[in-house]
């Protein structure tokens, strides 16, 4: 059979635990549909990388995820986690980010100190206790890769820290929480090479206690780094699978032409 451009025929459904999963999800500014039928599940403690053109609906889909497009967006269909629909309106939306963290595109450290970065929000959940607060900084610097590099200045300013830094900061600061699930928005896009080896490093090392959705403009990162790829075009999600089925021989058209470099 050749390949083929209809997203029904392409979308793999892993044999994995699941950990998170859409169903049927449209996401509309005004009348504007930006997402449309976007059915995927997401396994446990895996990496999973969403590509696609500039304006293709990944960041829209991902920000969905524990409901960051809330006010900005309406989203329609299904979000099941721990078997729960949360997307629904009963549901606390602070809890939900609580257990699905995000880190943003570009490093957004609060003007606070390291430390106060990362207890600002535990304090806001309830944990107040300094023995218990002092434990949580020092794990989620070293599950970042950052304790080394700044333990001896916790209550340095986070502005004063490299862009790289900065970004693992960021990730200390939502892993702090004990999510289950991390989402990342490019957050190499704007590293240096080092920075982005750095980052990759340390999400390879969280998988192995996450599960981890990124968005990434960059080719070369998605397929060394996931170990599964959804390609997004203009809204839709065309082909999902194993990363490396996705790269060597994807099933639809378009996915091979935008993998190849020929659009987007």
């Amino acid at each position: 059979m050749g390949k083929n451009n209809l997203g029904a025929e392409t979308i793999m459904i892993p044999r994995e635990e699941i950990a998170i999963e859409t169903k049927k999800i449209d996401v509309y500014y005004g009348s504007n549909k930006a997402i449309s039928n976007a059915s995927l599940a997401f396994p446990r403690f895996k990496i999973s990388a969403l590509i696609g053109a500039s304006g293709s609906g990944k960041s829209t889909f991902l920000r969905s995820l524990n409901r960051m497009n809330d006010g900005i967006a309406t989203v329609k269909g299904e979000i099941m986690y721990r078997s729960t629909n949360i997307n629904s309106v009963k549901v606390n939306v602070y809890q939900v980010r609580k257990h699905i963290g995000m880190v943003f595109q570009r490093p957004n450290p609060f003007a606070r100190s390291i430390r106060n970065n990362i207890t600002f929000a535990l304090k806001e959940h309830g944990i107040h206790g300094e023995d218990e607060l002092n434990k949580r900084v020092e794990e989620s610097l070293r599950a970042a890769a950052l304790w080394d590099e700044v333990k001896d200045s916790l209550d340095k300013s986070a502005l004063s820290l490299s862009g790289g830094q900065a970004q693992r900061l960021c990730i200390a600061r939502s892993i702090a929480l004990k999510p289950d699930i991390l989402l990342l928005d490019e957050p190499a896009s704007a590293l240096d090479p080092v920075s982005t080896s750095k980052i990759e490093t340390t999400l390879r090392e969280l998988k192995k206690k996450y599960t981890i959705i990124i968005v990434t403009h960059n080719m070369q990162q998605a397929s060394r780094l996931s170990d599964y790829t959804a390609f997004f075009h203009m809204g839709k999600v065309v082909e999902y699978g194993q990363t490396n089925n996705i790269f060597t021989s994807p099933r639809a058209n378009i996915t091979e032409k935008y993998i190849s470099g020929n659009f987007g």
